[in-house]
């Protein structure tokens, strides 16, 4: 199965558009898990068994697991293999966002793809096209390409106005046009300008989008609910990670703010009370 359209089927099935962002740190680790073999594996097991059943796509950003050095990039390995022996239909997203020439983006490719068997990974549109061939080229694979990020600077280039648009929706043209064309993209649109987000969704119809920004760093979930869905009702995936990690019940963190998120969709579309049964 394609990854986008794994994607897809995994927010019915679960009748949800969370994504967990699963930047576990050890520095954050509750003590219970101090003691385990491999306490970040040990924590990510523990976060994911309470959450799977609310969350349509798990989303580790890899410089957490290169920090803690060896280890931590066993942590990782172990989580994507436990990962799909226990949830094989769950999506998982690098959060890397690689680019680099084109023969050290094939390597960038092999070791998220191949090596440790993601999905989708995030991606730097600012080399261009042919910096992401080796991504783009996968069409198993979803590449995610950042547009509009949630961080207080990034107006200071994102905004720059490019022949007549700001940069950010030159970036999102080009993704939609020219850089789809094995139907394997998505973009990334922080959740701090539903404004924007939904002038991203006019402009590249049914794509999906991942959403970073809600919880911790203060987005508006109905409002980016409202301004991202696509015309079926979905095509999000909104990204929370510390407000479920380090929340005292992460199932019900998780499950109040997938629930939050599907009062805003259409009628039909997002009934927090009836997802599917699991496997």
């Amino acid at each position: 199965m394609k990854a986008i359209a794994k994607y897809r089927r995994r927010a019915k099935q679960v009748n949800s558009l969370l994504c967990l962002g699963l930047d576990s740190r050890p520095e954050r680790l509750p003590p219970q898990f101090l003691q385990q073999a491999n306490p970040l594996f040990a924590f990510n097991q523990h976060v994911i068994q309470r959450t799977h059943e609310s969350i349509c796509a798990v989303k580790p950003n890899i410089a957490f697991y290169e920090a803690a050095g060896e280890a931590g990039l066993r942590s990782l390995r172990l989580t994507m293999e436990w990962l799909r022996e226990t949830q094989p239909d769950l999506f998982t997203i690098c959060d890397a966002k690689r680019a680099d020439i084109g023969s050290t983006s094939e390597a960038y490719a092999c070791a998220i793809f191949n090596n440790l068997g993601f999905d989708a990974v995030t991606l730097n549109p600012w080399l261009g096209r042919d910096a992401l061939e080796p991504f783009l080229g996968r069409d198993d694979k979803a590449c995610i390409i950042l547009c509009r990020t949630s961080n207080p600077g990034a107006g200071e280039f994102q905004d720059l106005e490019a022949k007549g648009r700001p940069l950010w929706q030159q970036v999102a043209r080009a993704v939609s046009l020219r850089w789809n064309d094995r139907n394997n993209c998505m973009l990334v649109m922080g959740a701090t300008s539903p404004a924007e987000l939904a002038q991203a969704r006019q402009i590249v119809g049914d794509m999906p989008i991942l959403v970073p920004g809600v919880g911790a760093q203060g987005g508006d979930v109905a409002a980016v609910t409202r301004a991202g869905l696509d015309s079926q009702g979905g095509g999000l995936l909104i990204n929370a990670a510390r407000s479920i990690l380090y929340a005292p019940d992460p199932a019900e963190a998780a499950r109040t703010l997938r629930d939050d998120i599907n009062r805003e969709r259409p009628a039909g579309t997002g009934d927090a009370t009836s997802p599917q049964p699991l496997p």
